[in-house]
């Protein structure tokens, strides 16, 4: 079973030993209710929750807010679910599941597991292509507010997007050879503080284009008018003390509540700035112009985050991989061995150097691509949400807690995930036709 449970024995004769391994004989969980929560943070609140002025914009005051709190109450009542399936058959004694996949298998079996691998990874992957052509669109904007703020806000300024795409996968390519994804934990609360930099900053100055007047905005209960507004065709793993499922729960409704915060913050105010017109992003999309040097710092801002938030992504993908050819090829020198070790136990591997870094440049070669990859993003985003964030843990944990069938709960979480179901399917027909109509006027390798 790989070097893990090689170390079983030493594990079991020496108390020095014994510090380093849990119960199981895996190494010993290092992750806390800090990491925890600055890993969910760095994932969730992403730049898009600079496009909130504009979603709330599509919807209007009434309803905007309203799909706001009800998907995050969602969110965070289905991650307590999953928490609890951490472990099988119970939530606290139980045998522990180190991947999704393996919660999924212990308690669904059969084809589902399949299933839950291709929404998981297939939404990892394009999250990185798409986080990659986030980040290079950041860092544009920080080229070109320094050019508006020199030549004026009517000056052609445009900049390709390709360089700061080399430059990103250069950075993340570093990060990549650290083989085990806690020791990142410092990365991730970095991202996190940057999200919130970022974030508090359009906030900002959201409020001071609402309390400074200036133009008049519209804004309406209903969102954006069709005929007014627009046409119609466009309207990881921690520690056993306390209990792992009581941890994670107070990490998601830390990590669900800040989002939340943020998001009804930075969606609303941008709303009432900008009315029915809001950017699509309002630091890259050029909301606004002036301070030049703040939107400078929060365009870095964004792209520290999402250099963190890149790995969050990226290296359940690296483990499984590495993992999966491990137990495939265990004879495998170029696979197995370490070589000069420079991170505490571990060292130098060809395989990790070479196969971590083949998928760094495909994704920013899939990002050169296909710069309208975000439209991409946003389809996939639709179809793993369901999957992922709804169907699986509710049916694990009607398999856990052996509810019965046609019971009142079973009755009420069917009622939440089939309802959740149908916003995915026509969030994902709205992504379909974005695509069409990005296809179709797209033009490669145009600065």
């Amino acid at each position: 079973m790989g070097k893990e449970f090689s170390s079983v024995p030493m594990y079991t004769e020496s108390a020095e030993v014994t510090k380093s391994f849990d119960d199981d004989g895996h190494i010993k969980r290092t992750g806390t209710l800090l990491t925890a929560s600055s890993h969910i943070i760095t994932a969730v609140i992403g730049s898009g929750v600079l496009s909130l002025a504009w979603a709330i914009a599509q919807l209007g005051w009434l309803v905007g807010p309203a799909v706001l709190m009800a998907f995050s109450f969602i969110t965070y009542y289905t991650s307590t679910l999953l928490a609890d399936s951490y472990r099988c058959p119970g939530p606290v004694q139980g045998t522990r599941n180190y991947t999704y996949m393996d919660a999924v298998r212990a308690h669904l079996g059969g084809v589902k597991v399949q299933l839950c691998g291709l929404a998981q990874y297939g939404n990892l992957i394009g999250i990185t292509i798409g986080y990659t052509i986030t980040a290079s669109i950041s860092m544009e904007a920080i080229k070109k507010s320094n050019c508006y703020h020199k030549h004026g806000h009517d000056a052609h300024c445009s900049e390709p997007t390709y360089p700061f795409m080399i430059i990103f996968a250069a950075i993340e390519i570093v990060l990549c050879i650290i083989p085990d994804f806690h020791e990142l934990s410092w990365l991730s609360i970095v991202a996190a503080v940057m999200s919130f930099a970022y974030s508090s900053i359009g906030l900002g100055l959201s409020i001071a284009k609402v309390v400074g007047g200036g133009d008049k905005v519209r804004t309406t209960l209903t969102g954006t008018t069709v005929g007014v507004d627009l046409s119609g065709s466009d309207k990881d793993t921690l520690k056993s003390k306390p209990s792992e499922n009581k941890v994670m729960k107070k990490a998601s409704f830390i990590g669900v509540t800040t989002t939340t915060l943020f998001y009804m913050l930075c969606g609303c105010v941008g709303y009432a700035a900008f009315g029915n017109n809001a950017p699509g992003n309002f630091l890259t999309g050029f909301g606004f112009y002036e301070p030049f040097w703040l939107i400078d710092f929060a365009n870095i801002c964004i792209a520290v985050h999402l250099i963190g938030a890149y790995q969050v992504f990226a290296q359940p993908i690296f483990a499984f991989v590495e993992k999966s050819c491990q137990k495939r090829w265990p004879e495998s020198k170029f696979i197995n061995a370490e070589y000069m070790p420079f991170m505490g136990s571990h060292g130098f591997n060809m395989f990790r150097l070479v196969w971590r870094t083949s998928y760094v440049v495909v994704t920013a070669v899939l990002a050169m691509i296909f710069p309208f990859f975000n439209d991409i993003l946003g389809l996939i985003g639709a179809a793993s949400f369901y999957p992922l964030t709804v169907y699986f843990p509710i049916e694990m944990h009607i398999s856990q807690q052996k509810i019965p069938k046609y019971s009142f709960n079973w009755m009420w979480l069917k009622i939440l995930s089939w309802s959740c179901l149908v916003v995915s399917l026509v969030a994902a027909a709205g992504s379909i036709q974005g695509l069409a109509v990005d296809v179709k006027t797209y033009k490669p390798f145009k600065a």
